[in-house]
């Protein structure tokens, strides 16, 4: 039997269609709300990342509860899973395709976290379910993650770059995209369905078993920090092309070969680290990334091509950190939370409080340097402000992320 037809016996294309929706619904809307409220509600930016940093403190709560949760739905699972993906579907649509009906910014709150908590609770027991489904098919966690994330990080694609394909064909282009992404959502649950088996009949882990394991905890630790620099960079890379690189239309497809690059690589890094292990290969990506980030210092208006270069390699990067580090955390799972759910809830976390730091943090310093999202003149120190921001933090995080999983004897 052939690699494609097994997988089609395995379901793993169902795997990969609602990772695709999970992530769709995940960093693009990180990339593209805090603009589109701003530019078309003026919105400031340090309100819209007050907004989301508070979200982010209550996922501190939200997400461990929602992981409790998890391990205890048993065969409601797929009941659960179901009434959170309508969730999903209707806060994307209230968060783009409706004027606020009440102050824009208590709109822009009430869809986010109704999207968020959706997104969270999707992905904790999709997860979650895997350690079930990785023990029962050939490859184990590694092959299914292959799958997953590359679906994953095809759904990322098509996300980021629908706006841009939808905006010169339609008057409300972020309303076709949230239309659209309703019926995927229905089209993944539907698929999905067979899979949830309600694997959870071992006990609960408590949550303090997972933070006490060190293998566990190291894990959780080295997401947090290599994790950030795709926050950091996602939350500017709008503002970057459009301002810095002065390429306003580019966003879209230097966004769609960002990601691509990193779908495309994700086979390869999994074969990699059957070969050299994770760590060697996270160690490899690592320096890459580092690579990439530096070279964007350099960068001014108009180059745009070899922005374009930067995106490829550093994608590429993306896709080891994507597809490596959950499976190895959820192999460690499978030996200290067979259930999954508190695990994955604080691994959903971590994920998401990247993303609010970059949000919470950048955003703000952005406006205190002059930086004016969509002006034709920003002043010189405001670009400069953006340039570093985007491209040196990252680098230093990653210089962190590298020192911290050379000293983690993950092979163990």
């Amino acid at each position: 039997m052939s690699a494609l037809a097994q997988a089609r016996t395995d379901r793993l294309p169902a795997w990969s269609l609602f990772g695709a929706i999970l992530s769709a619904a995940g960093l693009p809307i990180y990339i593209y709300a805090p603009k589109f409220y701003a530019d078309n509600f003026g919105i400031s930016l340090t309100l819209l990342g007050a907004v989301l940093f508070g979200l982010r403190l209550f996922d501190v709560i939200q997400d461990p509860v929602l992981g409790w949760i998890s391990e205890r739905l048993g065969k409601l699972r797929r009941i659960a899973v179901w009434g959170a993906g309508l969730l999903l579907a209707a806060s994307m649509y209230g968060l783009f395709a409706i004027a606020p009906p009440v102050n824009a910014v208590i709109w822009f709150a009430l869809m986010i976290t109704g999207l968020f908590s959706a997104f969270s609770f999707m992905t904790i027991n999709f997860y979650a379910e895997g350690i079930s489904k990785a023990s029962g098919i050939a490859g184990g966690h590694t092959r299914l993650a292959a799958w997953r994330e590359t679906g994953a990080l095809l759904g990322v694609c098509l996300a980021a770059v629908a706006p841009s394909v939808l905006t010169p064909l339609a008057d409300a282009p972020f309303a076709i995209f949230a239309v659209s992404f309703c019926l995927f959502v229905l089209a993944a649950l539907l698929w999905m369905t067979p899979e949830w088996t309600g694997a959870g009949a071992q006990e609960p882990a408590p949550i303090r078993a997972i933070l006490a394991d060190t293998t566990a905890r190291r894990l959780l630790i080295l997401a947090l920090i290599n994790a950030t620099p795709l926050a950091v960079s996602s939350t500017l890379f709008l503002f970057f092309v459009e301002s810095r690189l002065d390429a306003p239309g580019w966003e879209g497809p230097l966004l769609v070969l960002f990601f691509l690059a990193a779908a495309a690589s994700s086979p390869f890094w999994a074969r990699l680290s059957d070969r050299i292990g994770p760590k060697r290969s996270l160690l490899c990506a690592m320096t890459l990334a580092i690579a990439s980030f530096a070279c964007v210092l350099a960068l001014g208006a108009g180059d745009i091509w070899f922005f374009a270069l930067i995106c490829v390699a550093s994608g590429a990067t993306i896709g080891a950190d994507l597809t490596l580090l959950p499976a190895m955390f959820a192999k460690r799972m499978a030996q200290v939370s067979p259930n999954g759910g508190q695990g994955f809830g604080l691994w959903s976390l971590v994920s998401k409080f990247t993303l609010a730091f970059a949000a919470a943090v950048l955003l703000p310093i952005l406006q205190l340097a002059g930086f004016t999202s969509g002006a034709a003149d920003n002043p010189e120190t405001a670009l400069s402000t953006l340039t570093l921001l985007y491209a040196l933090v990252p680098c230093i995080l990653k210089l962190v992320a590298i020192g911290l999983l050379a000293a983690t004897p993950l092979e163990d």
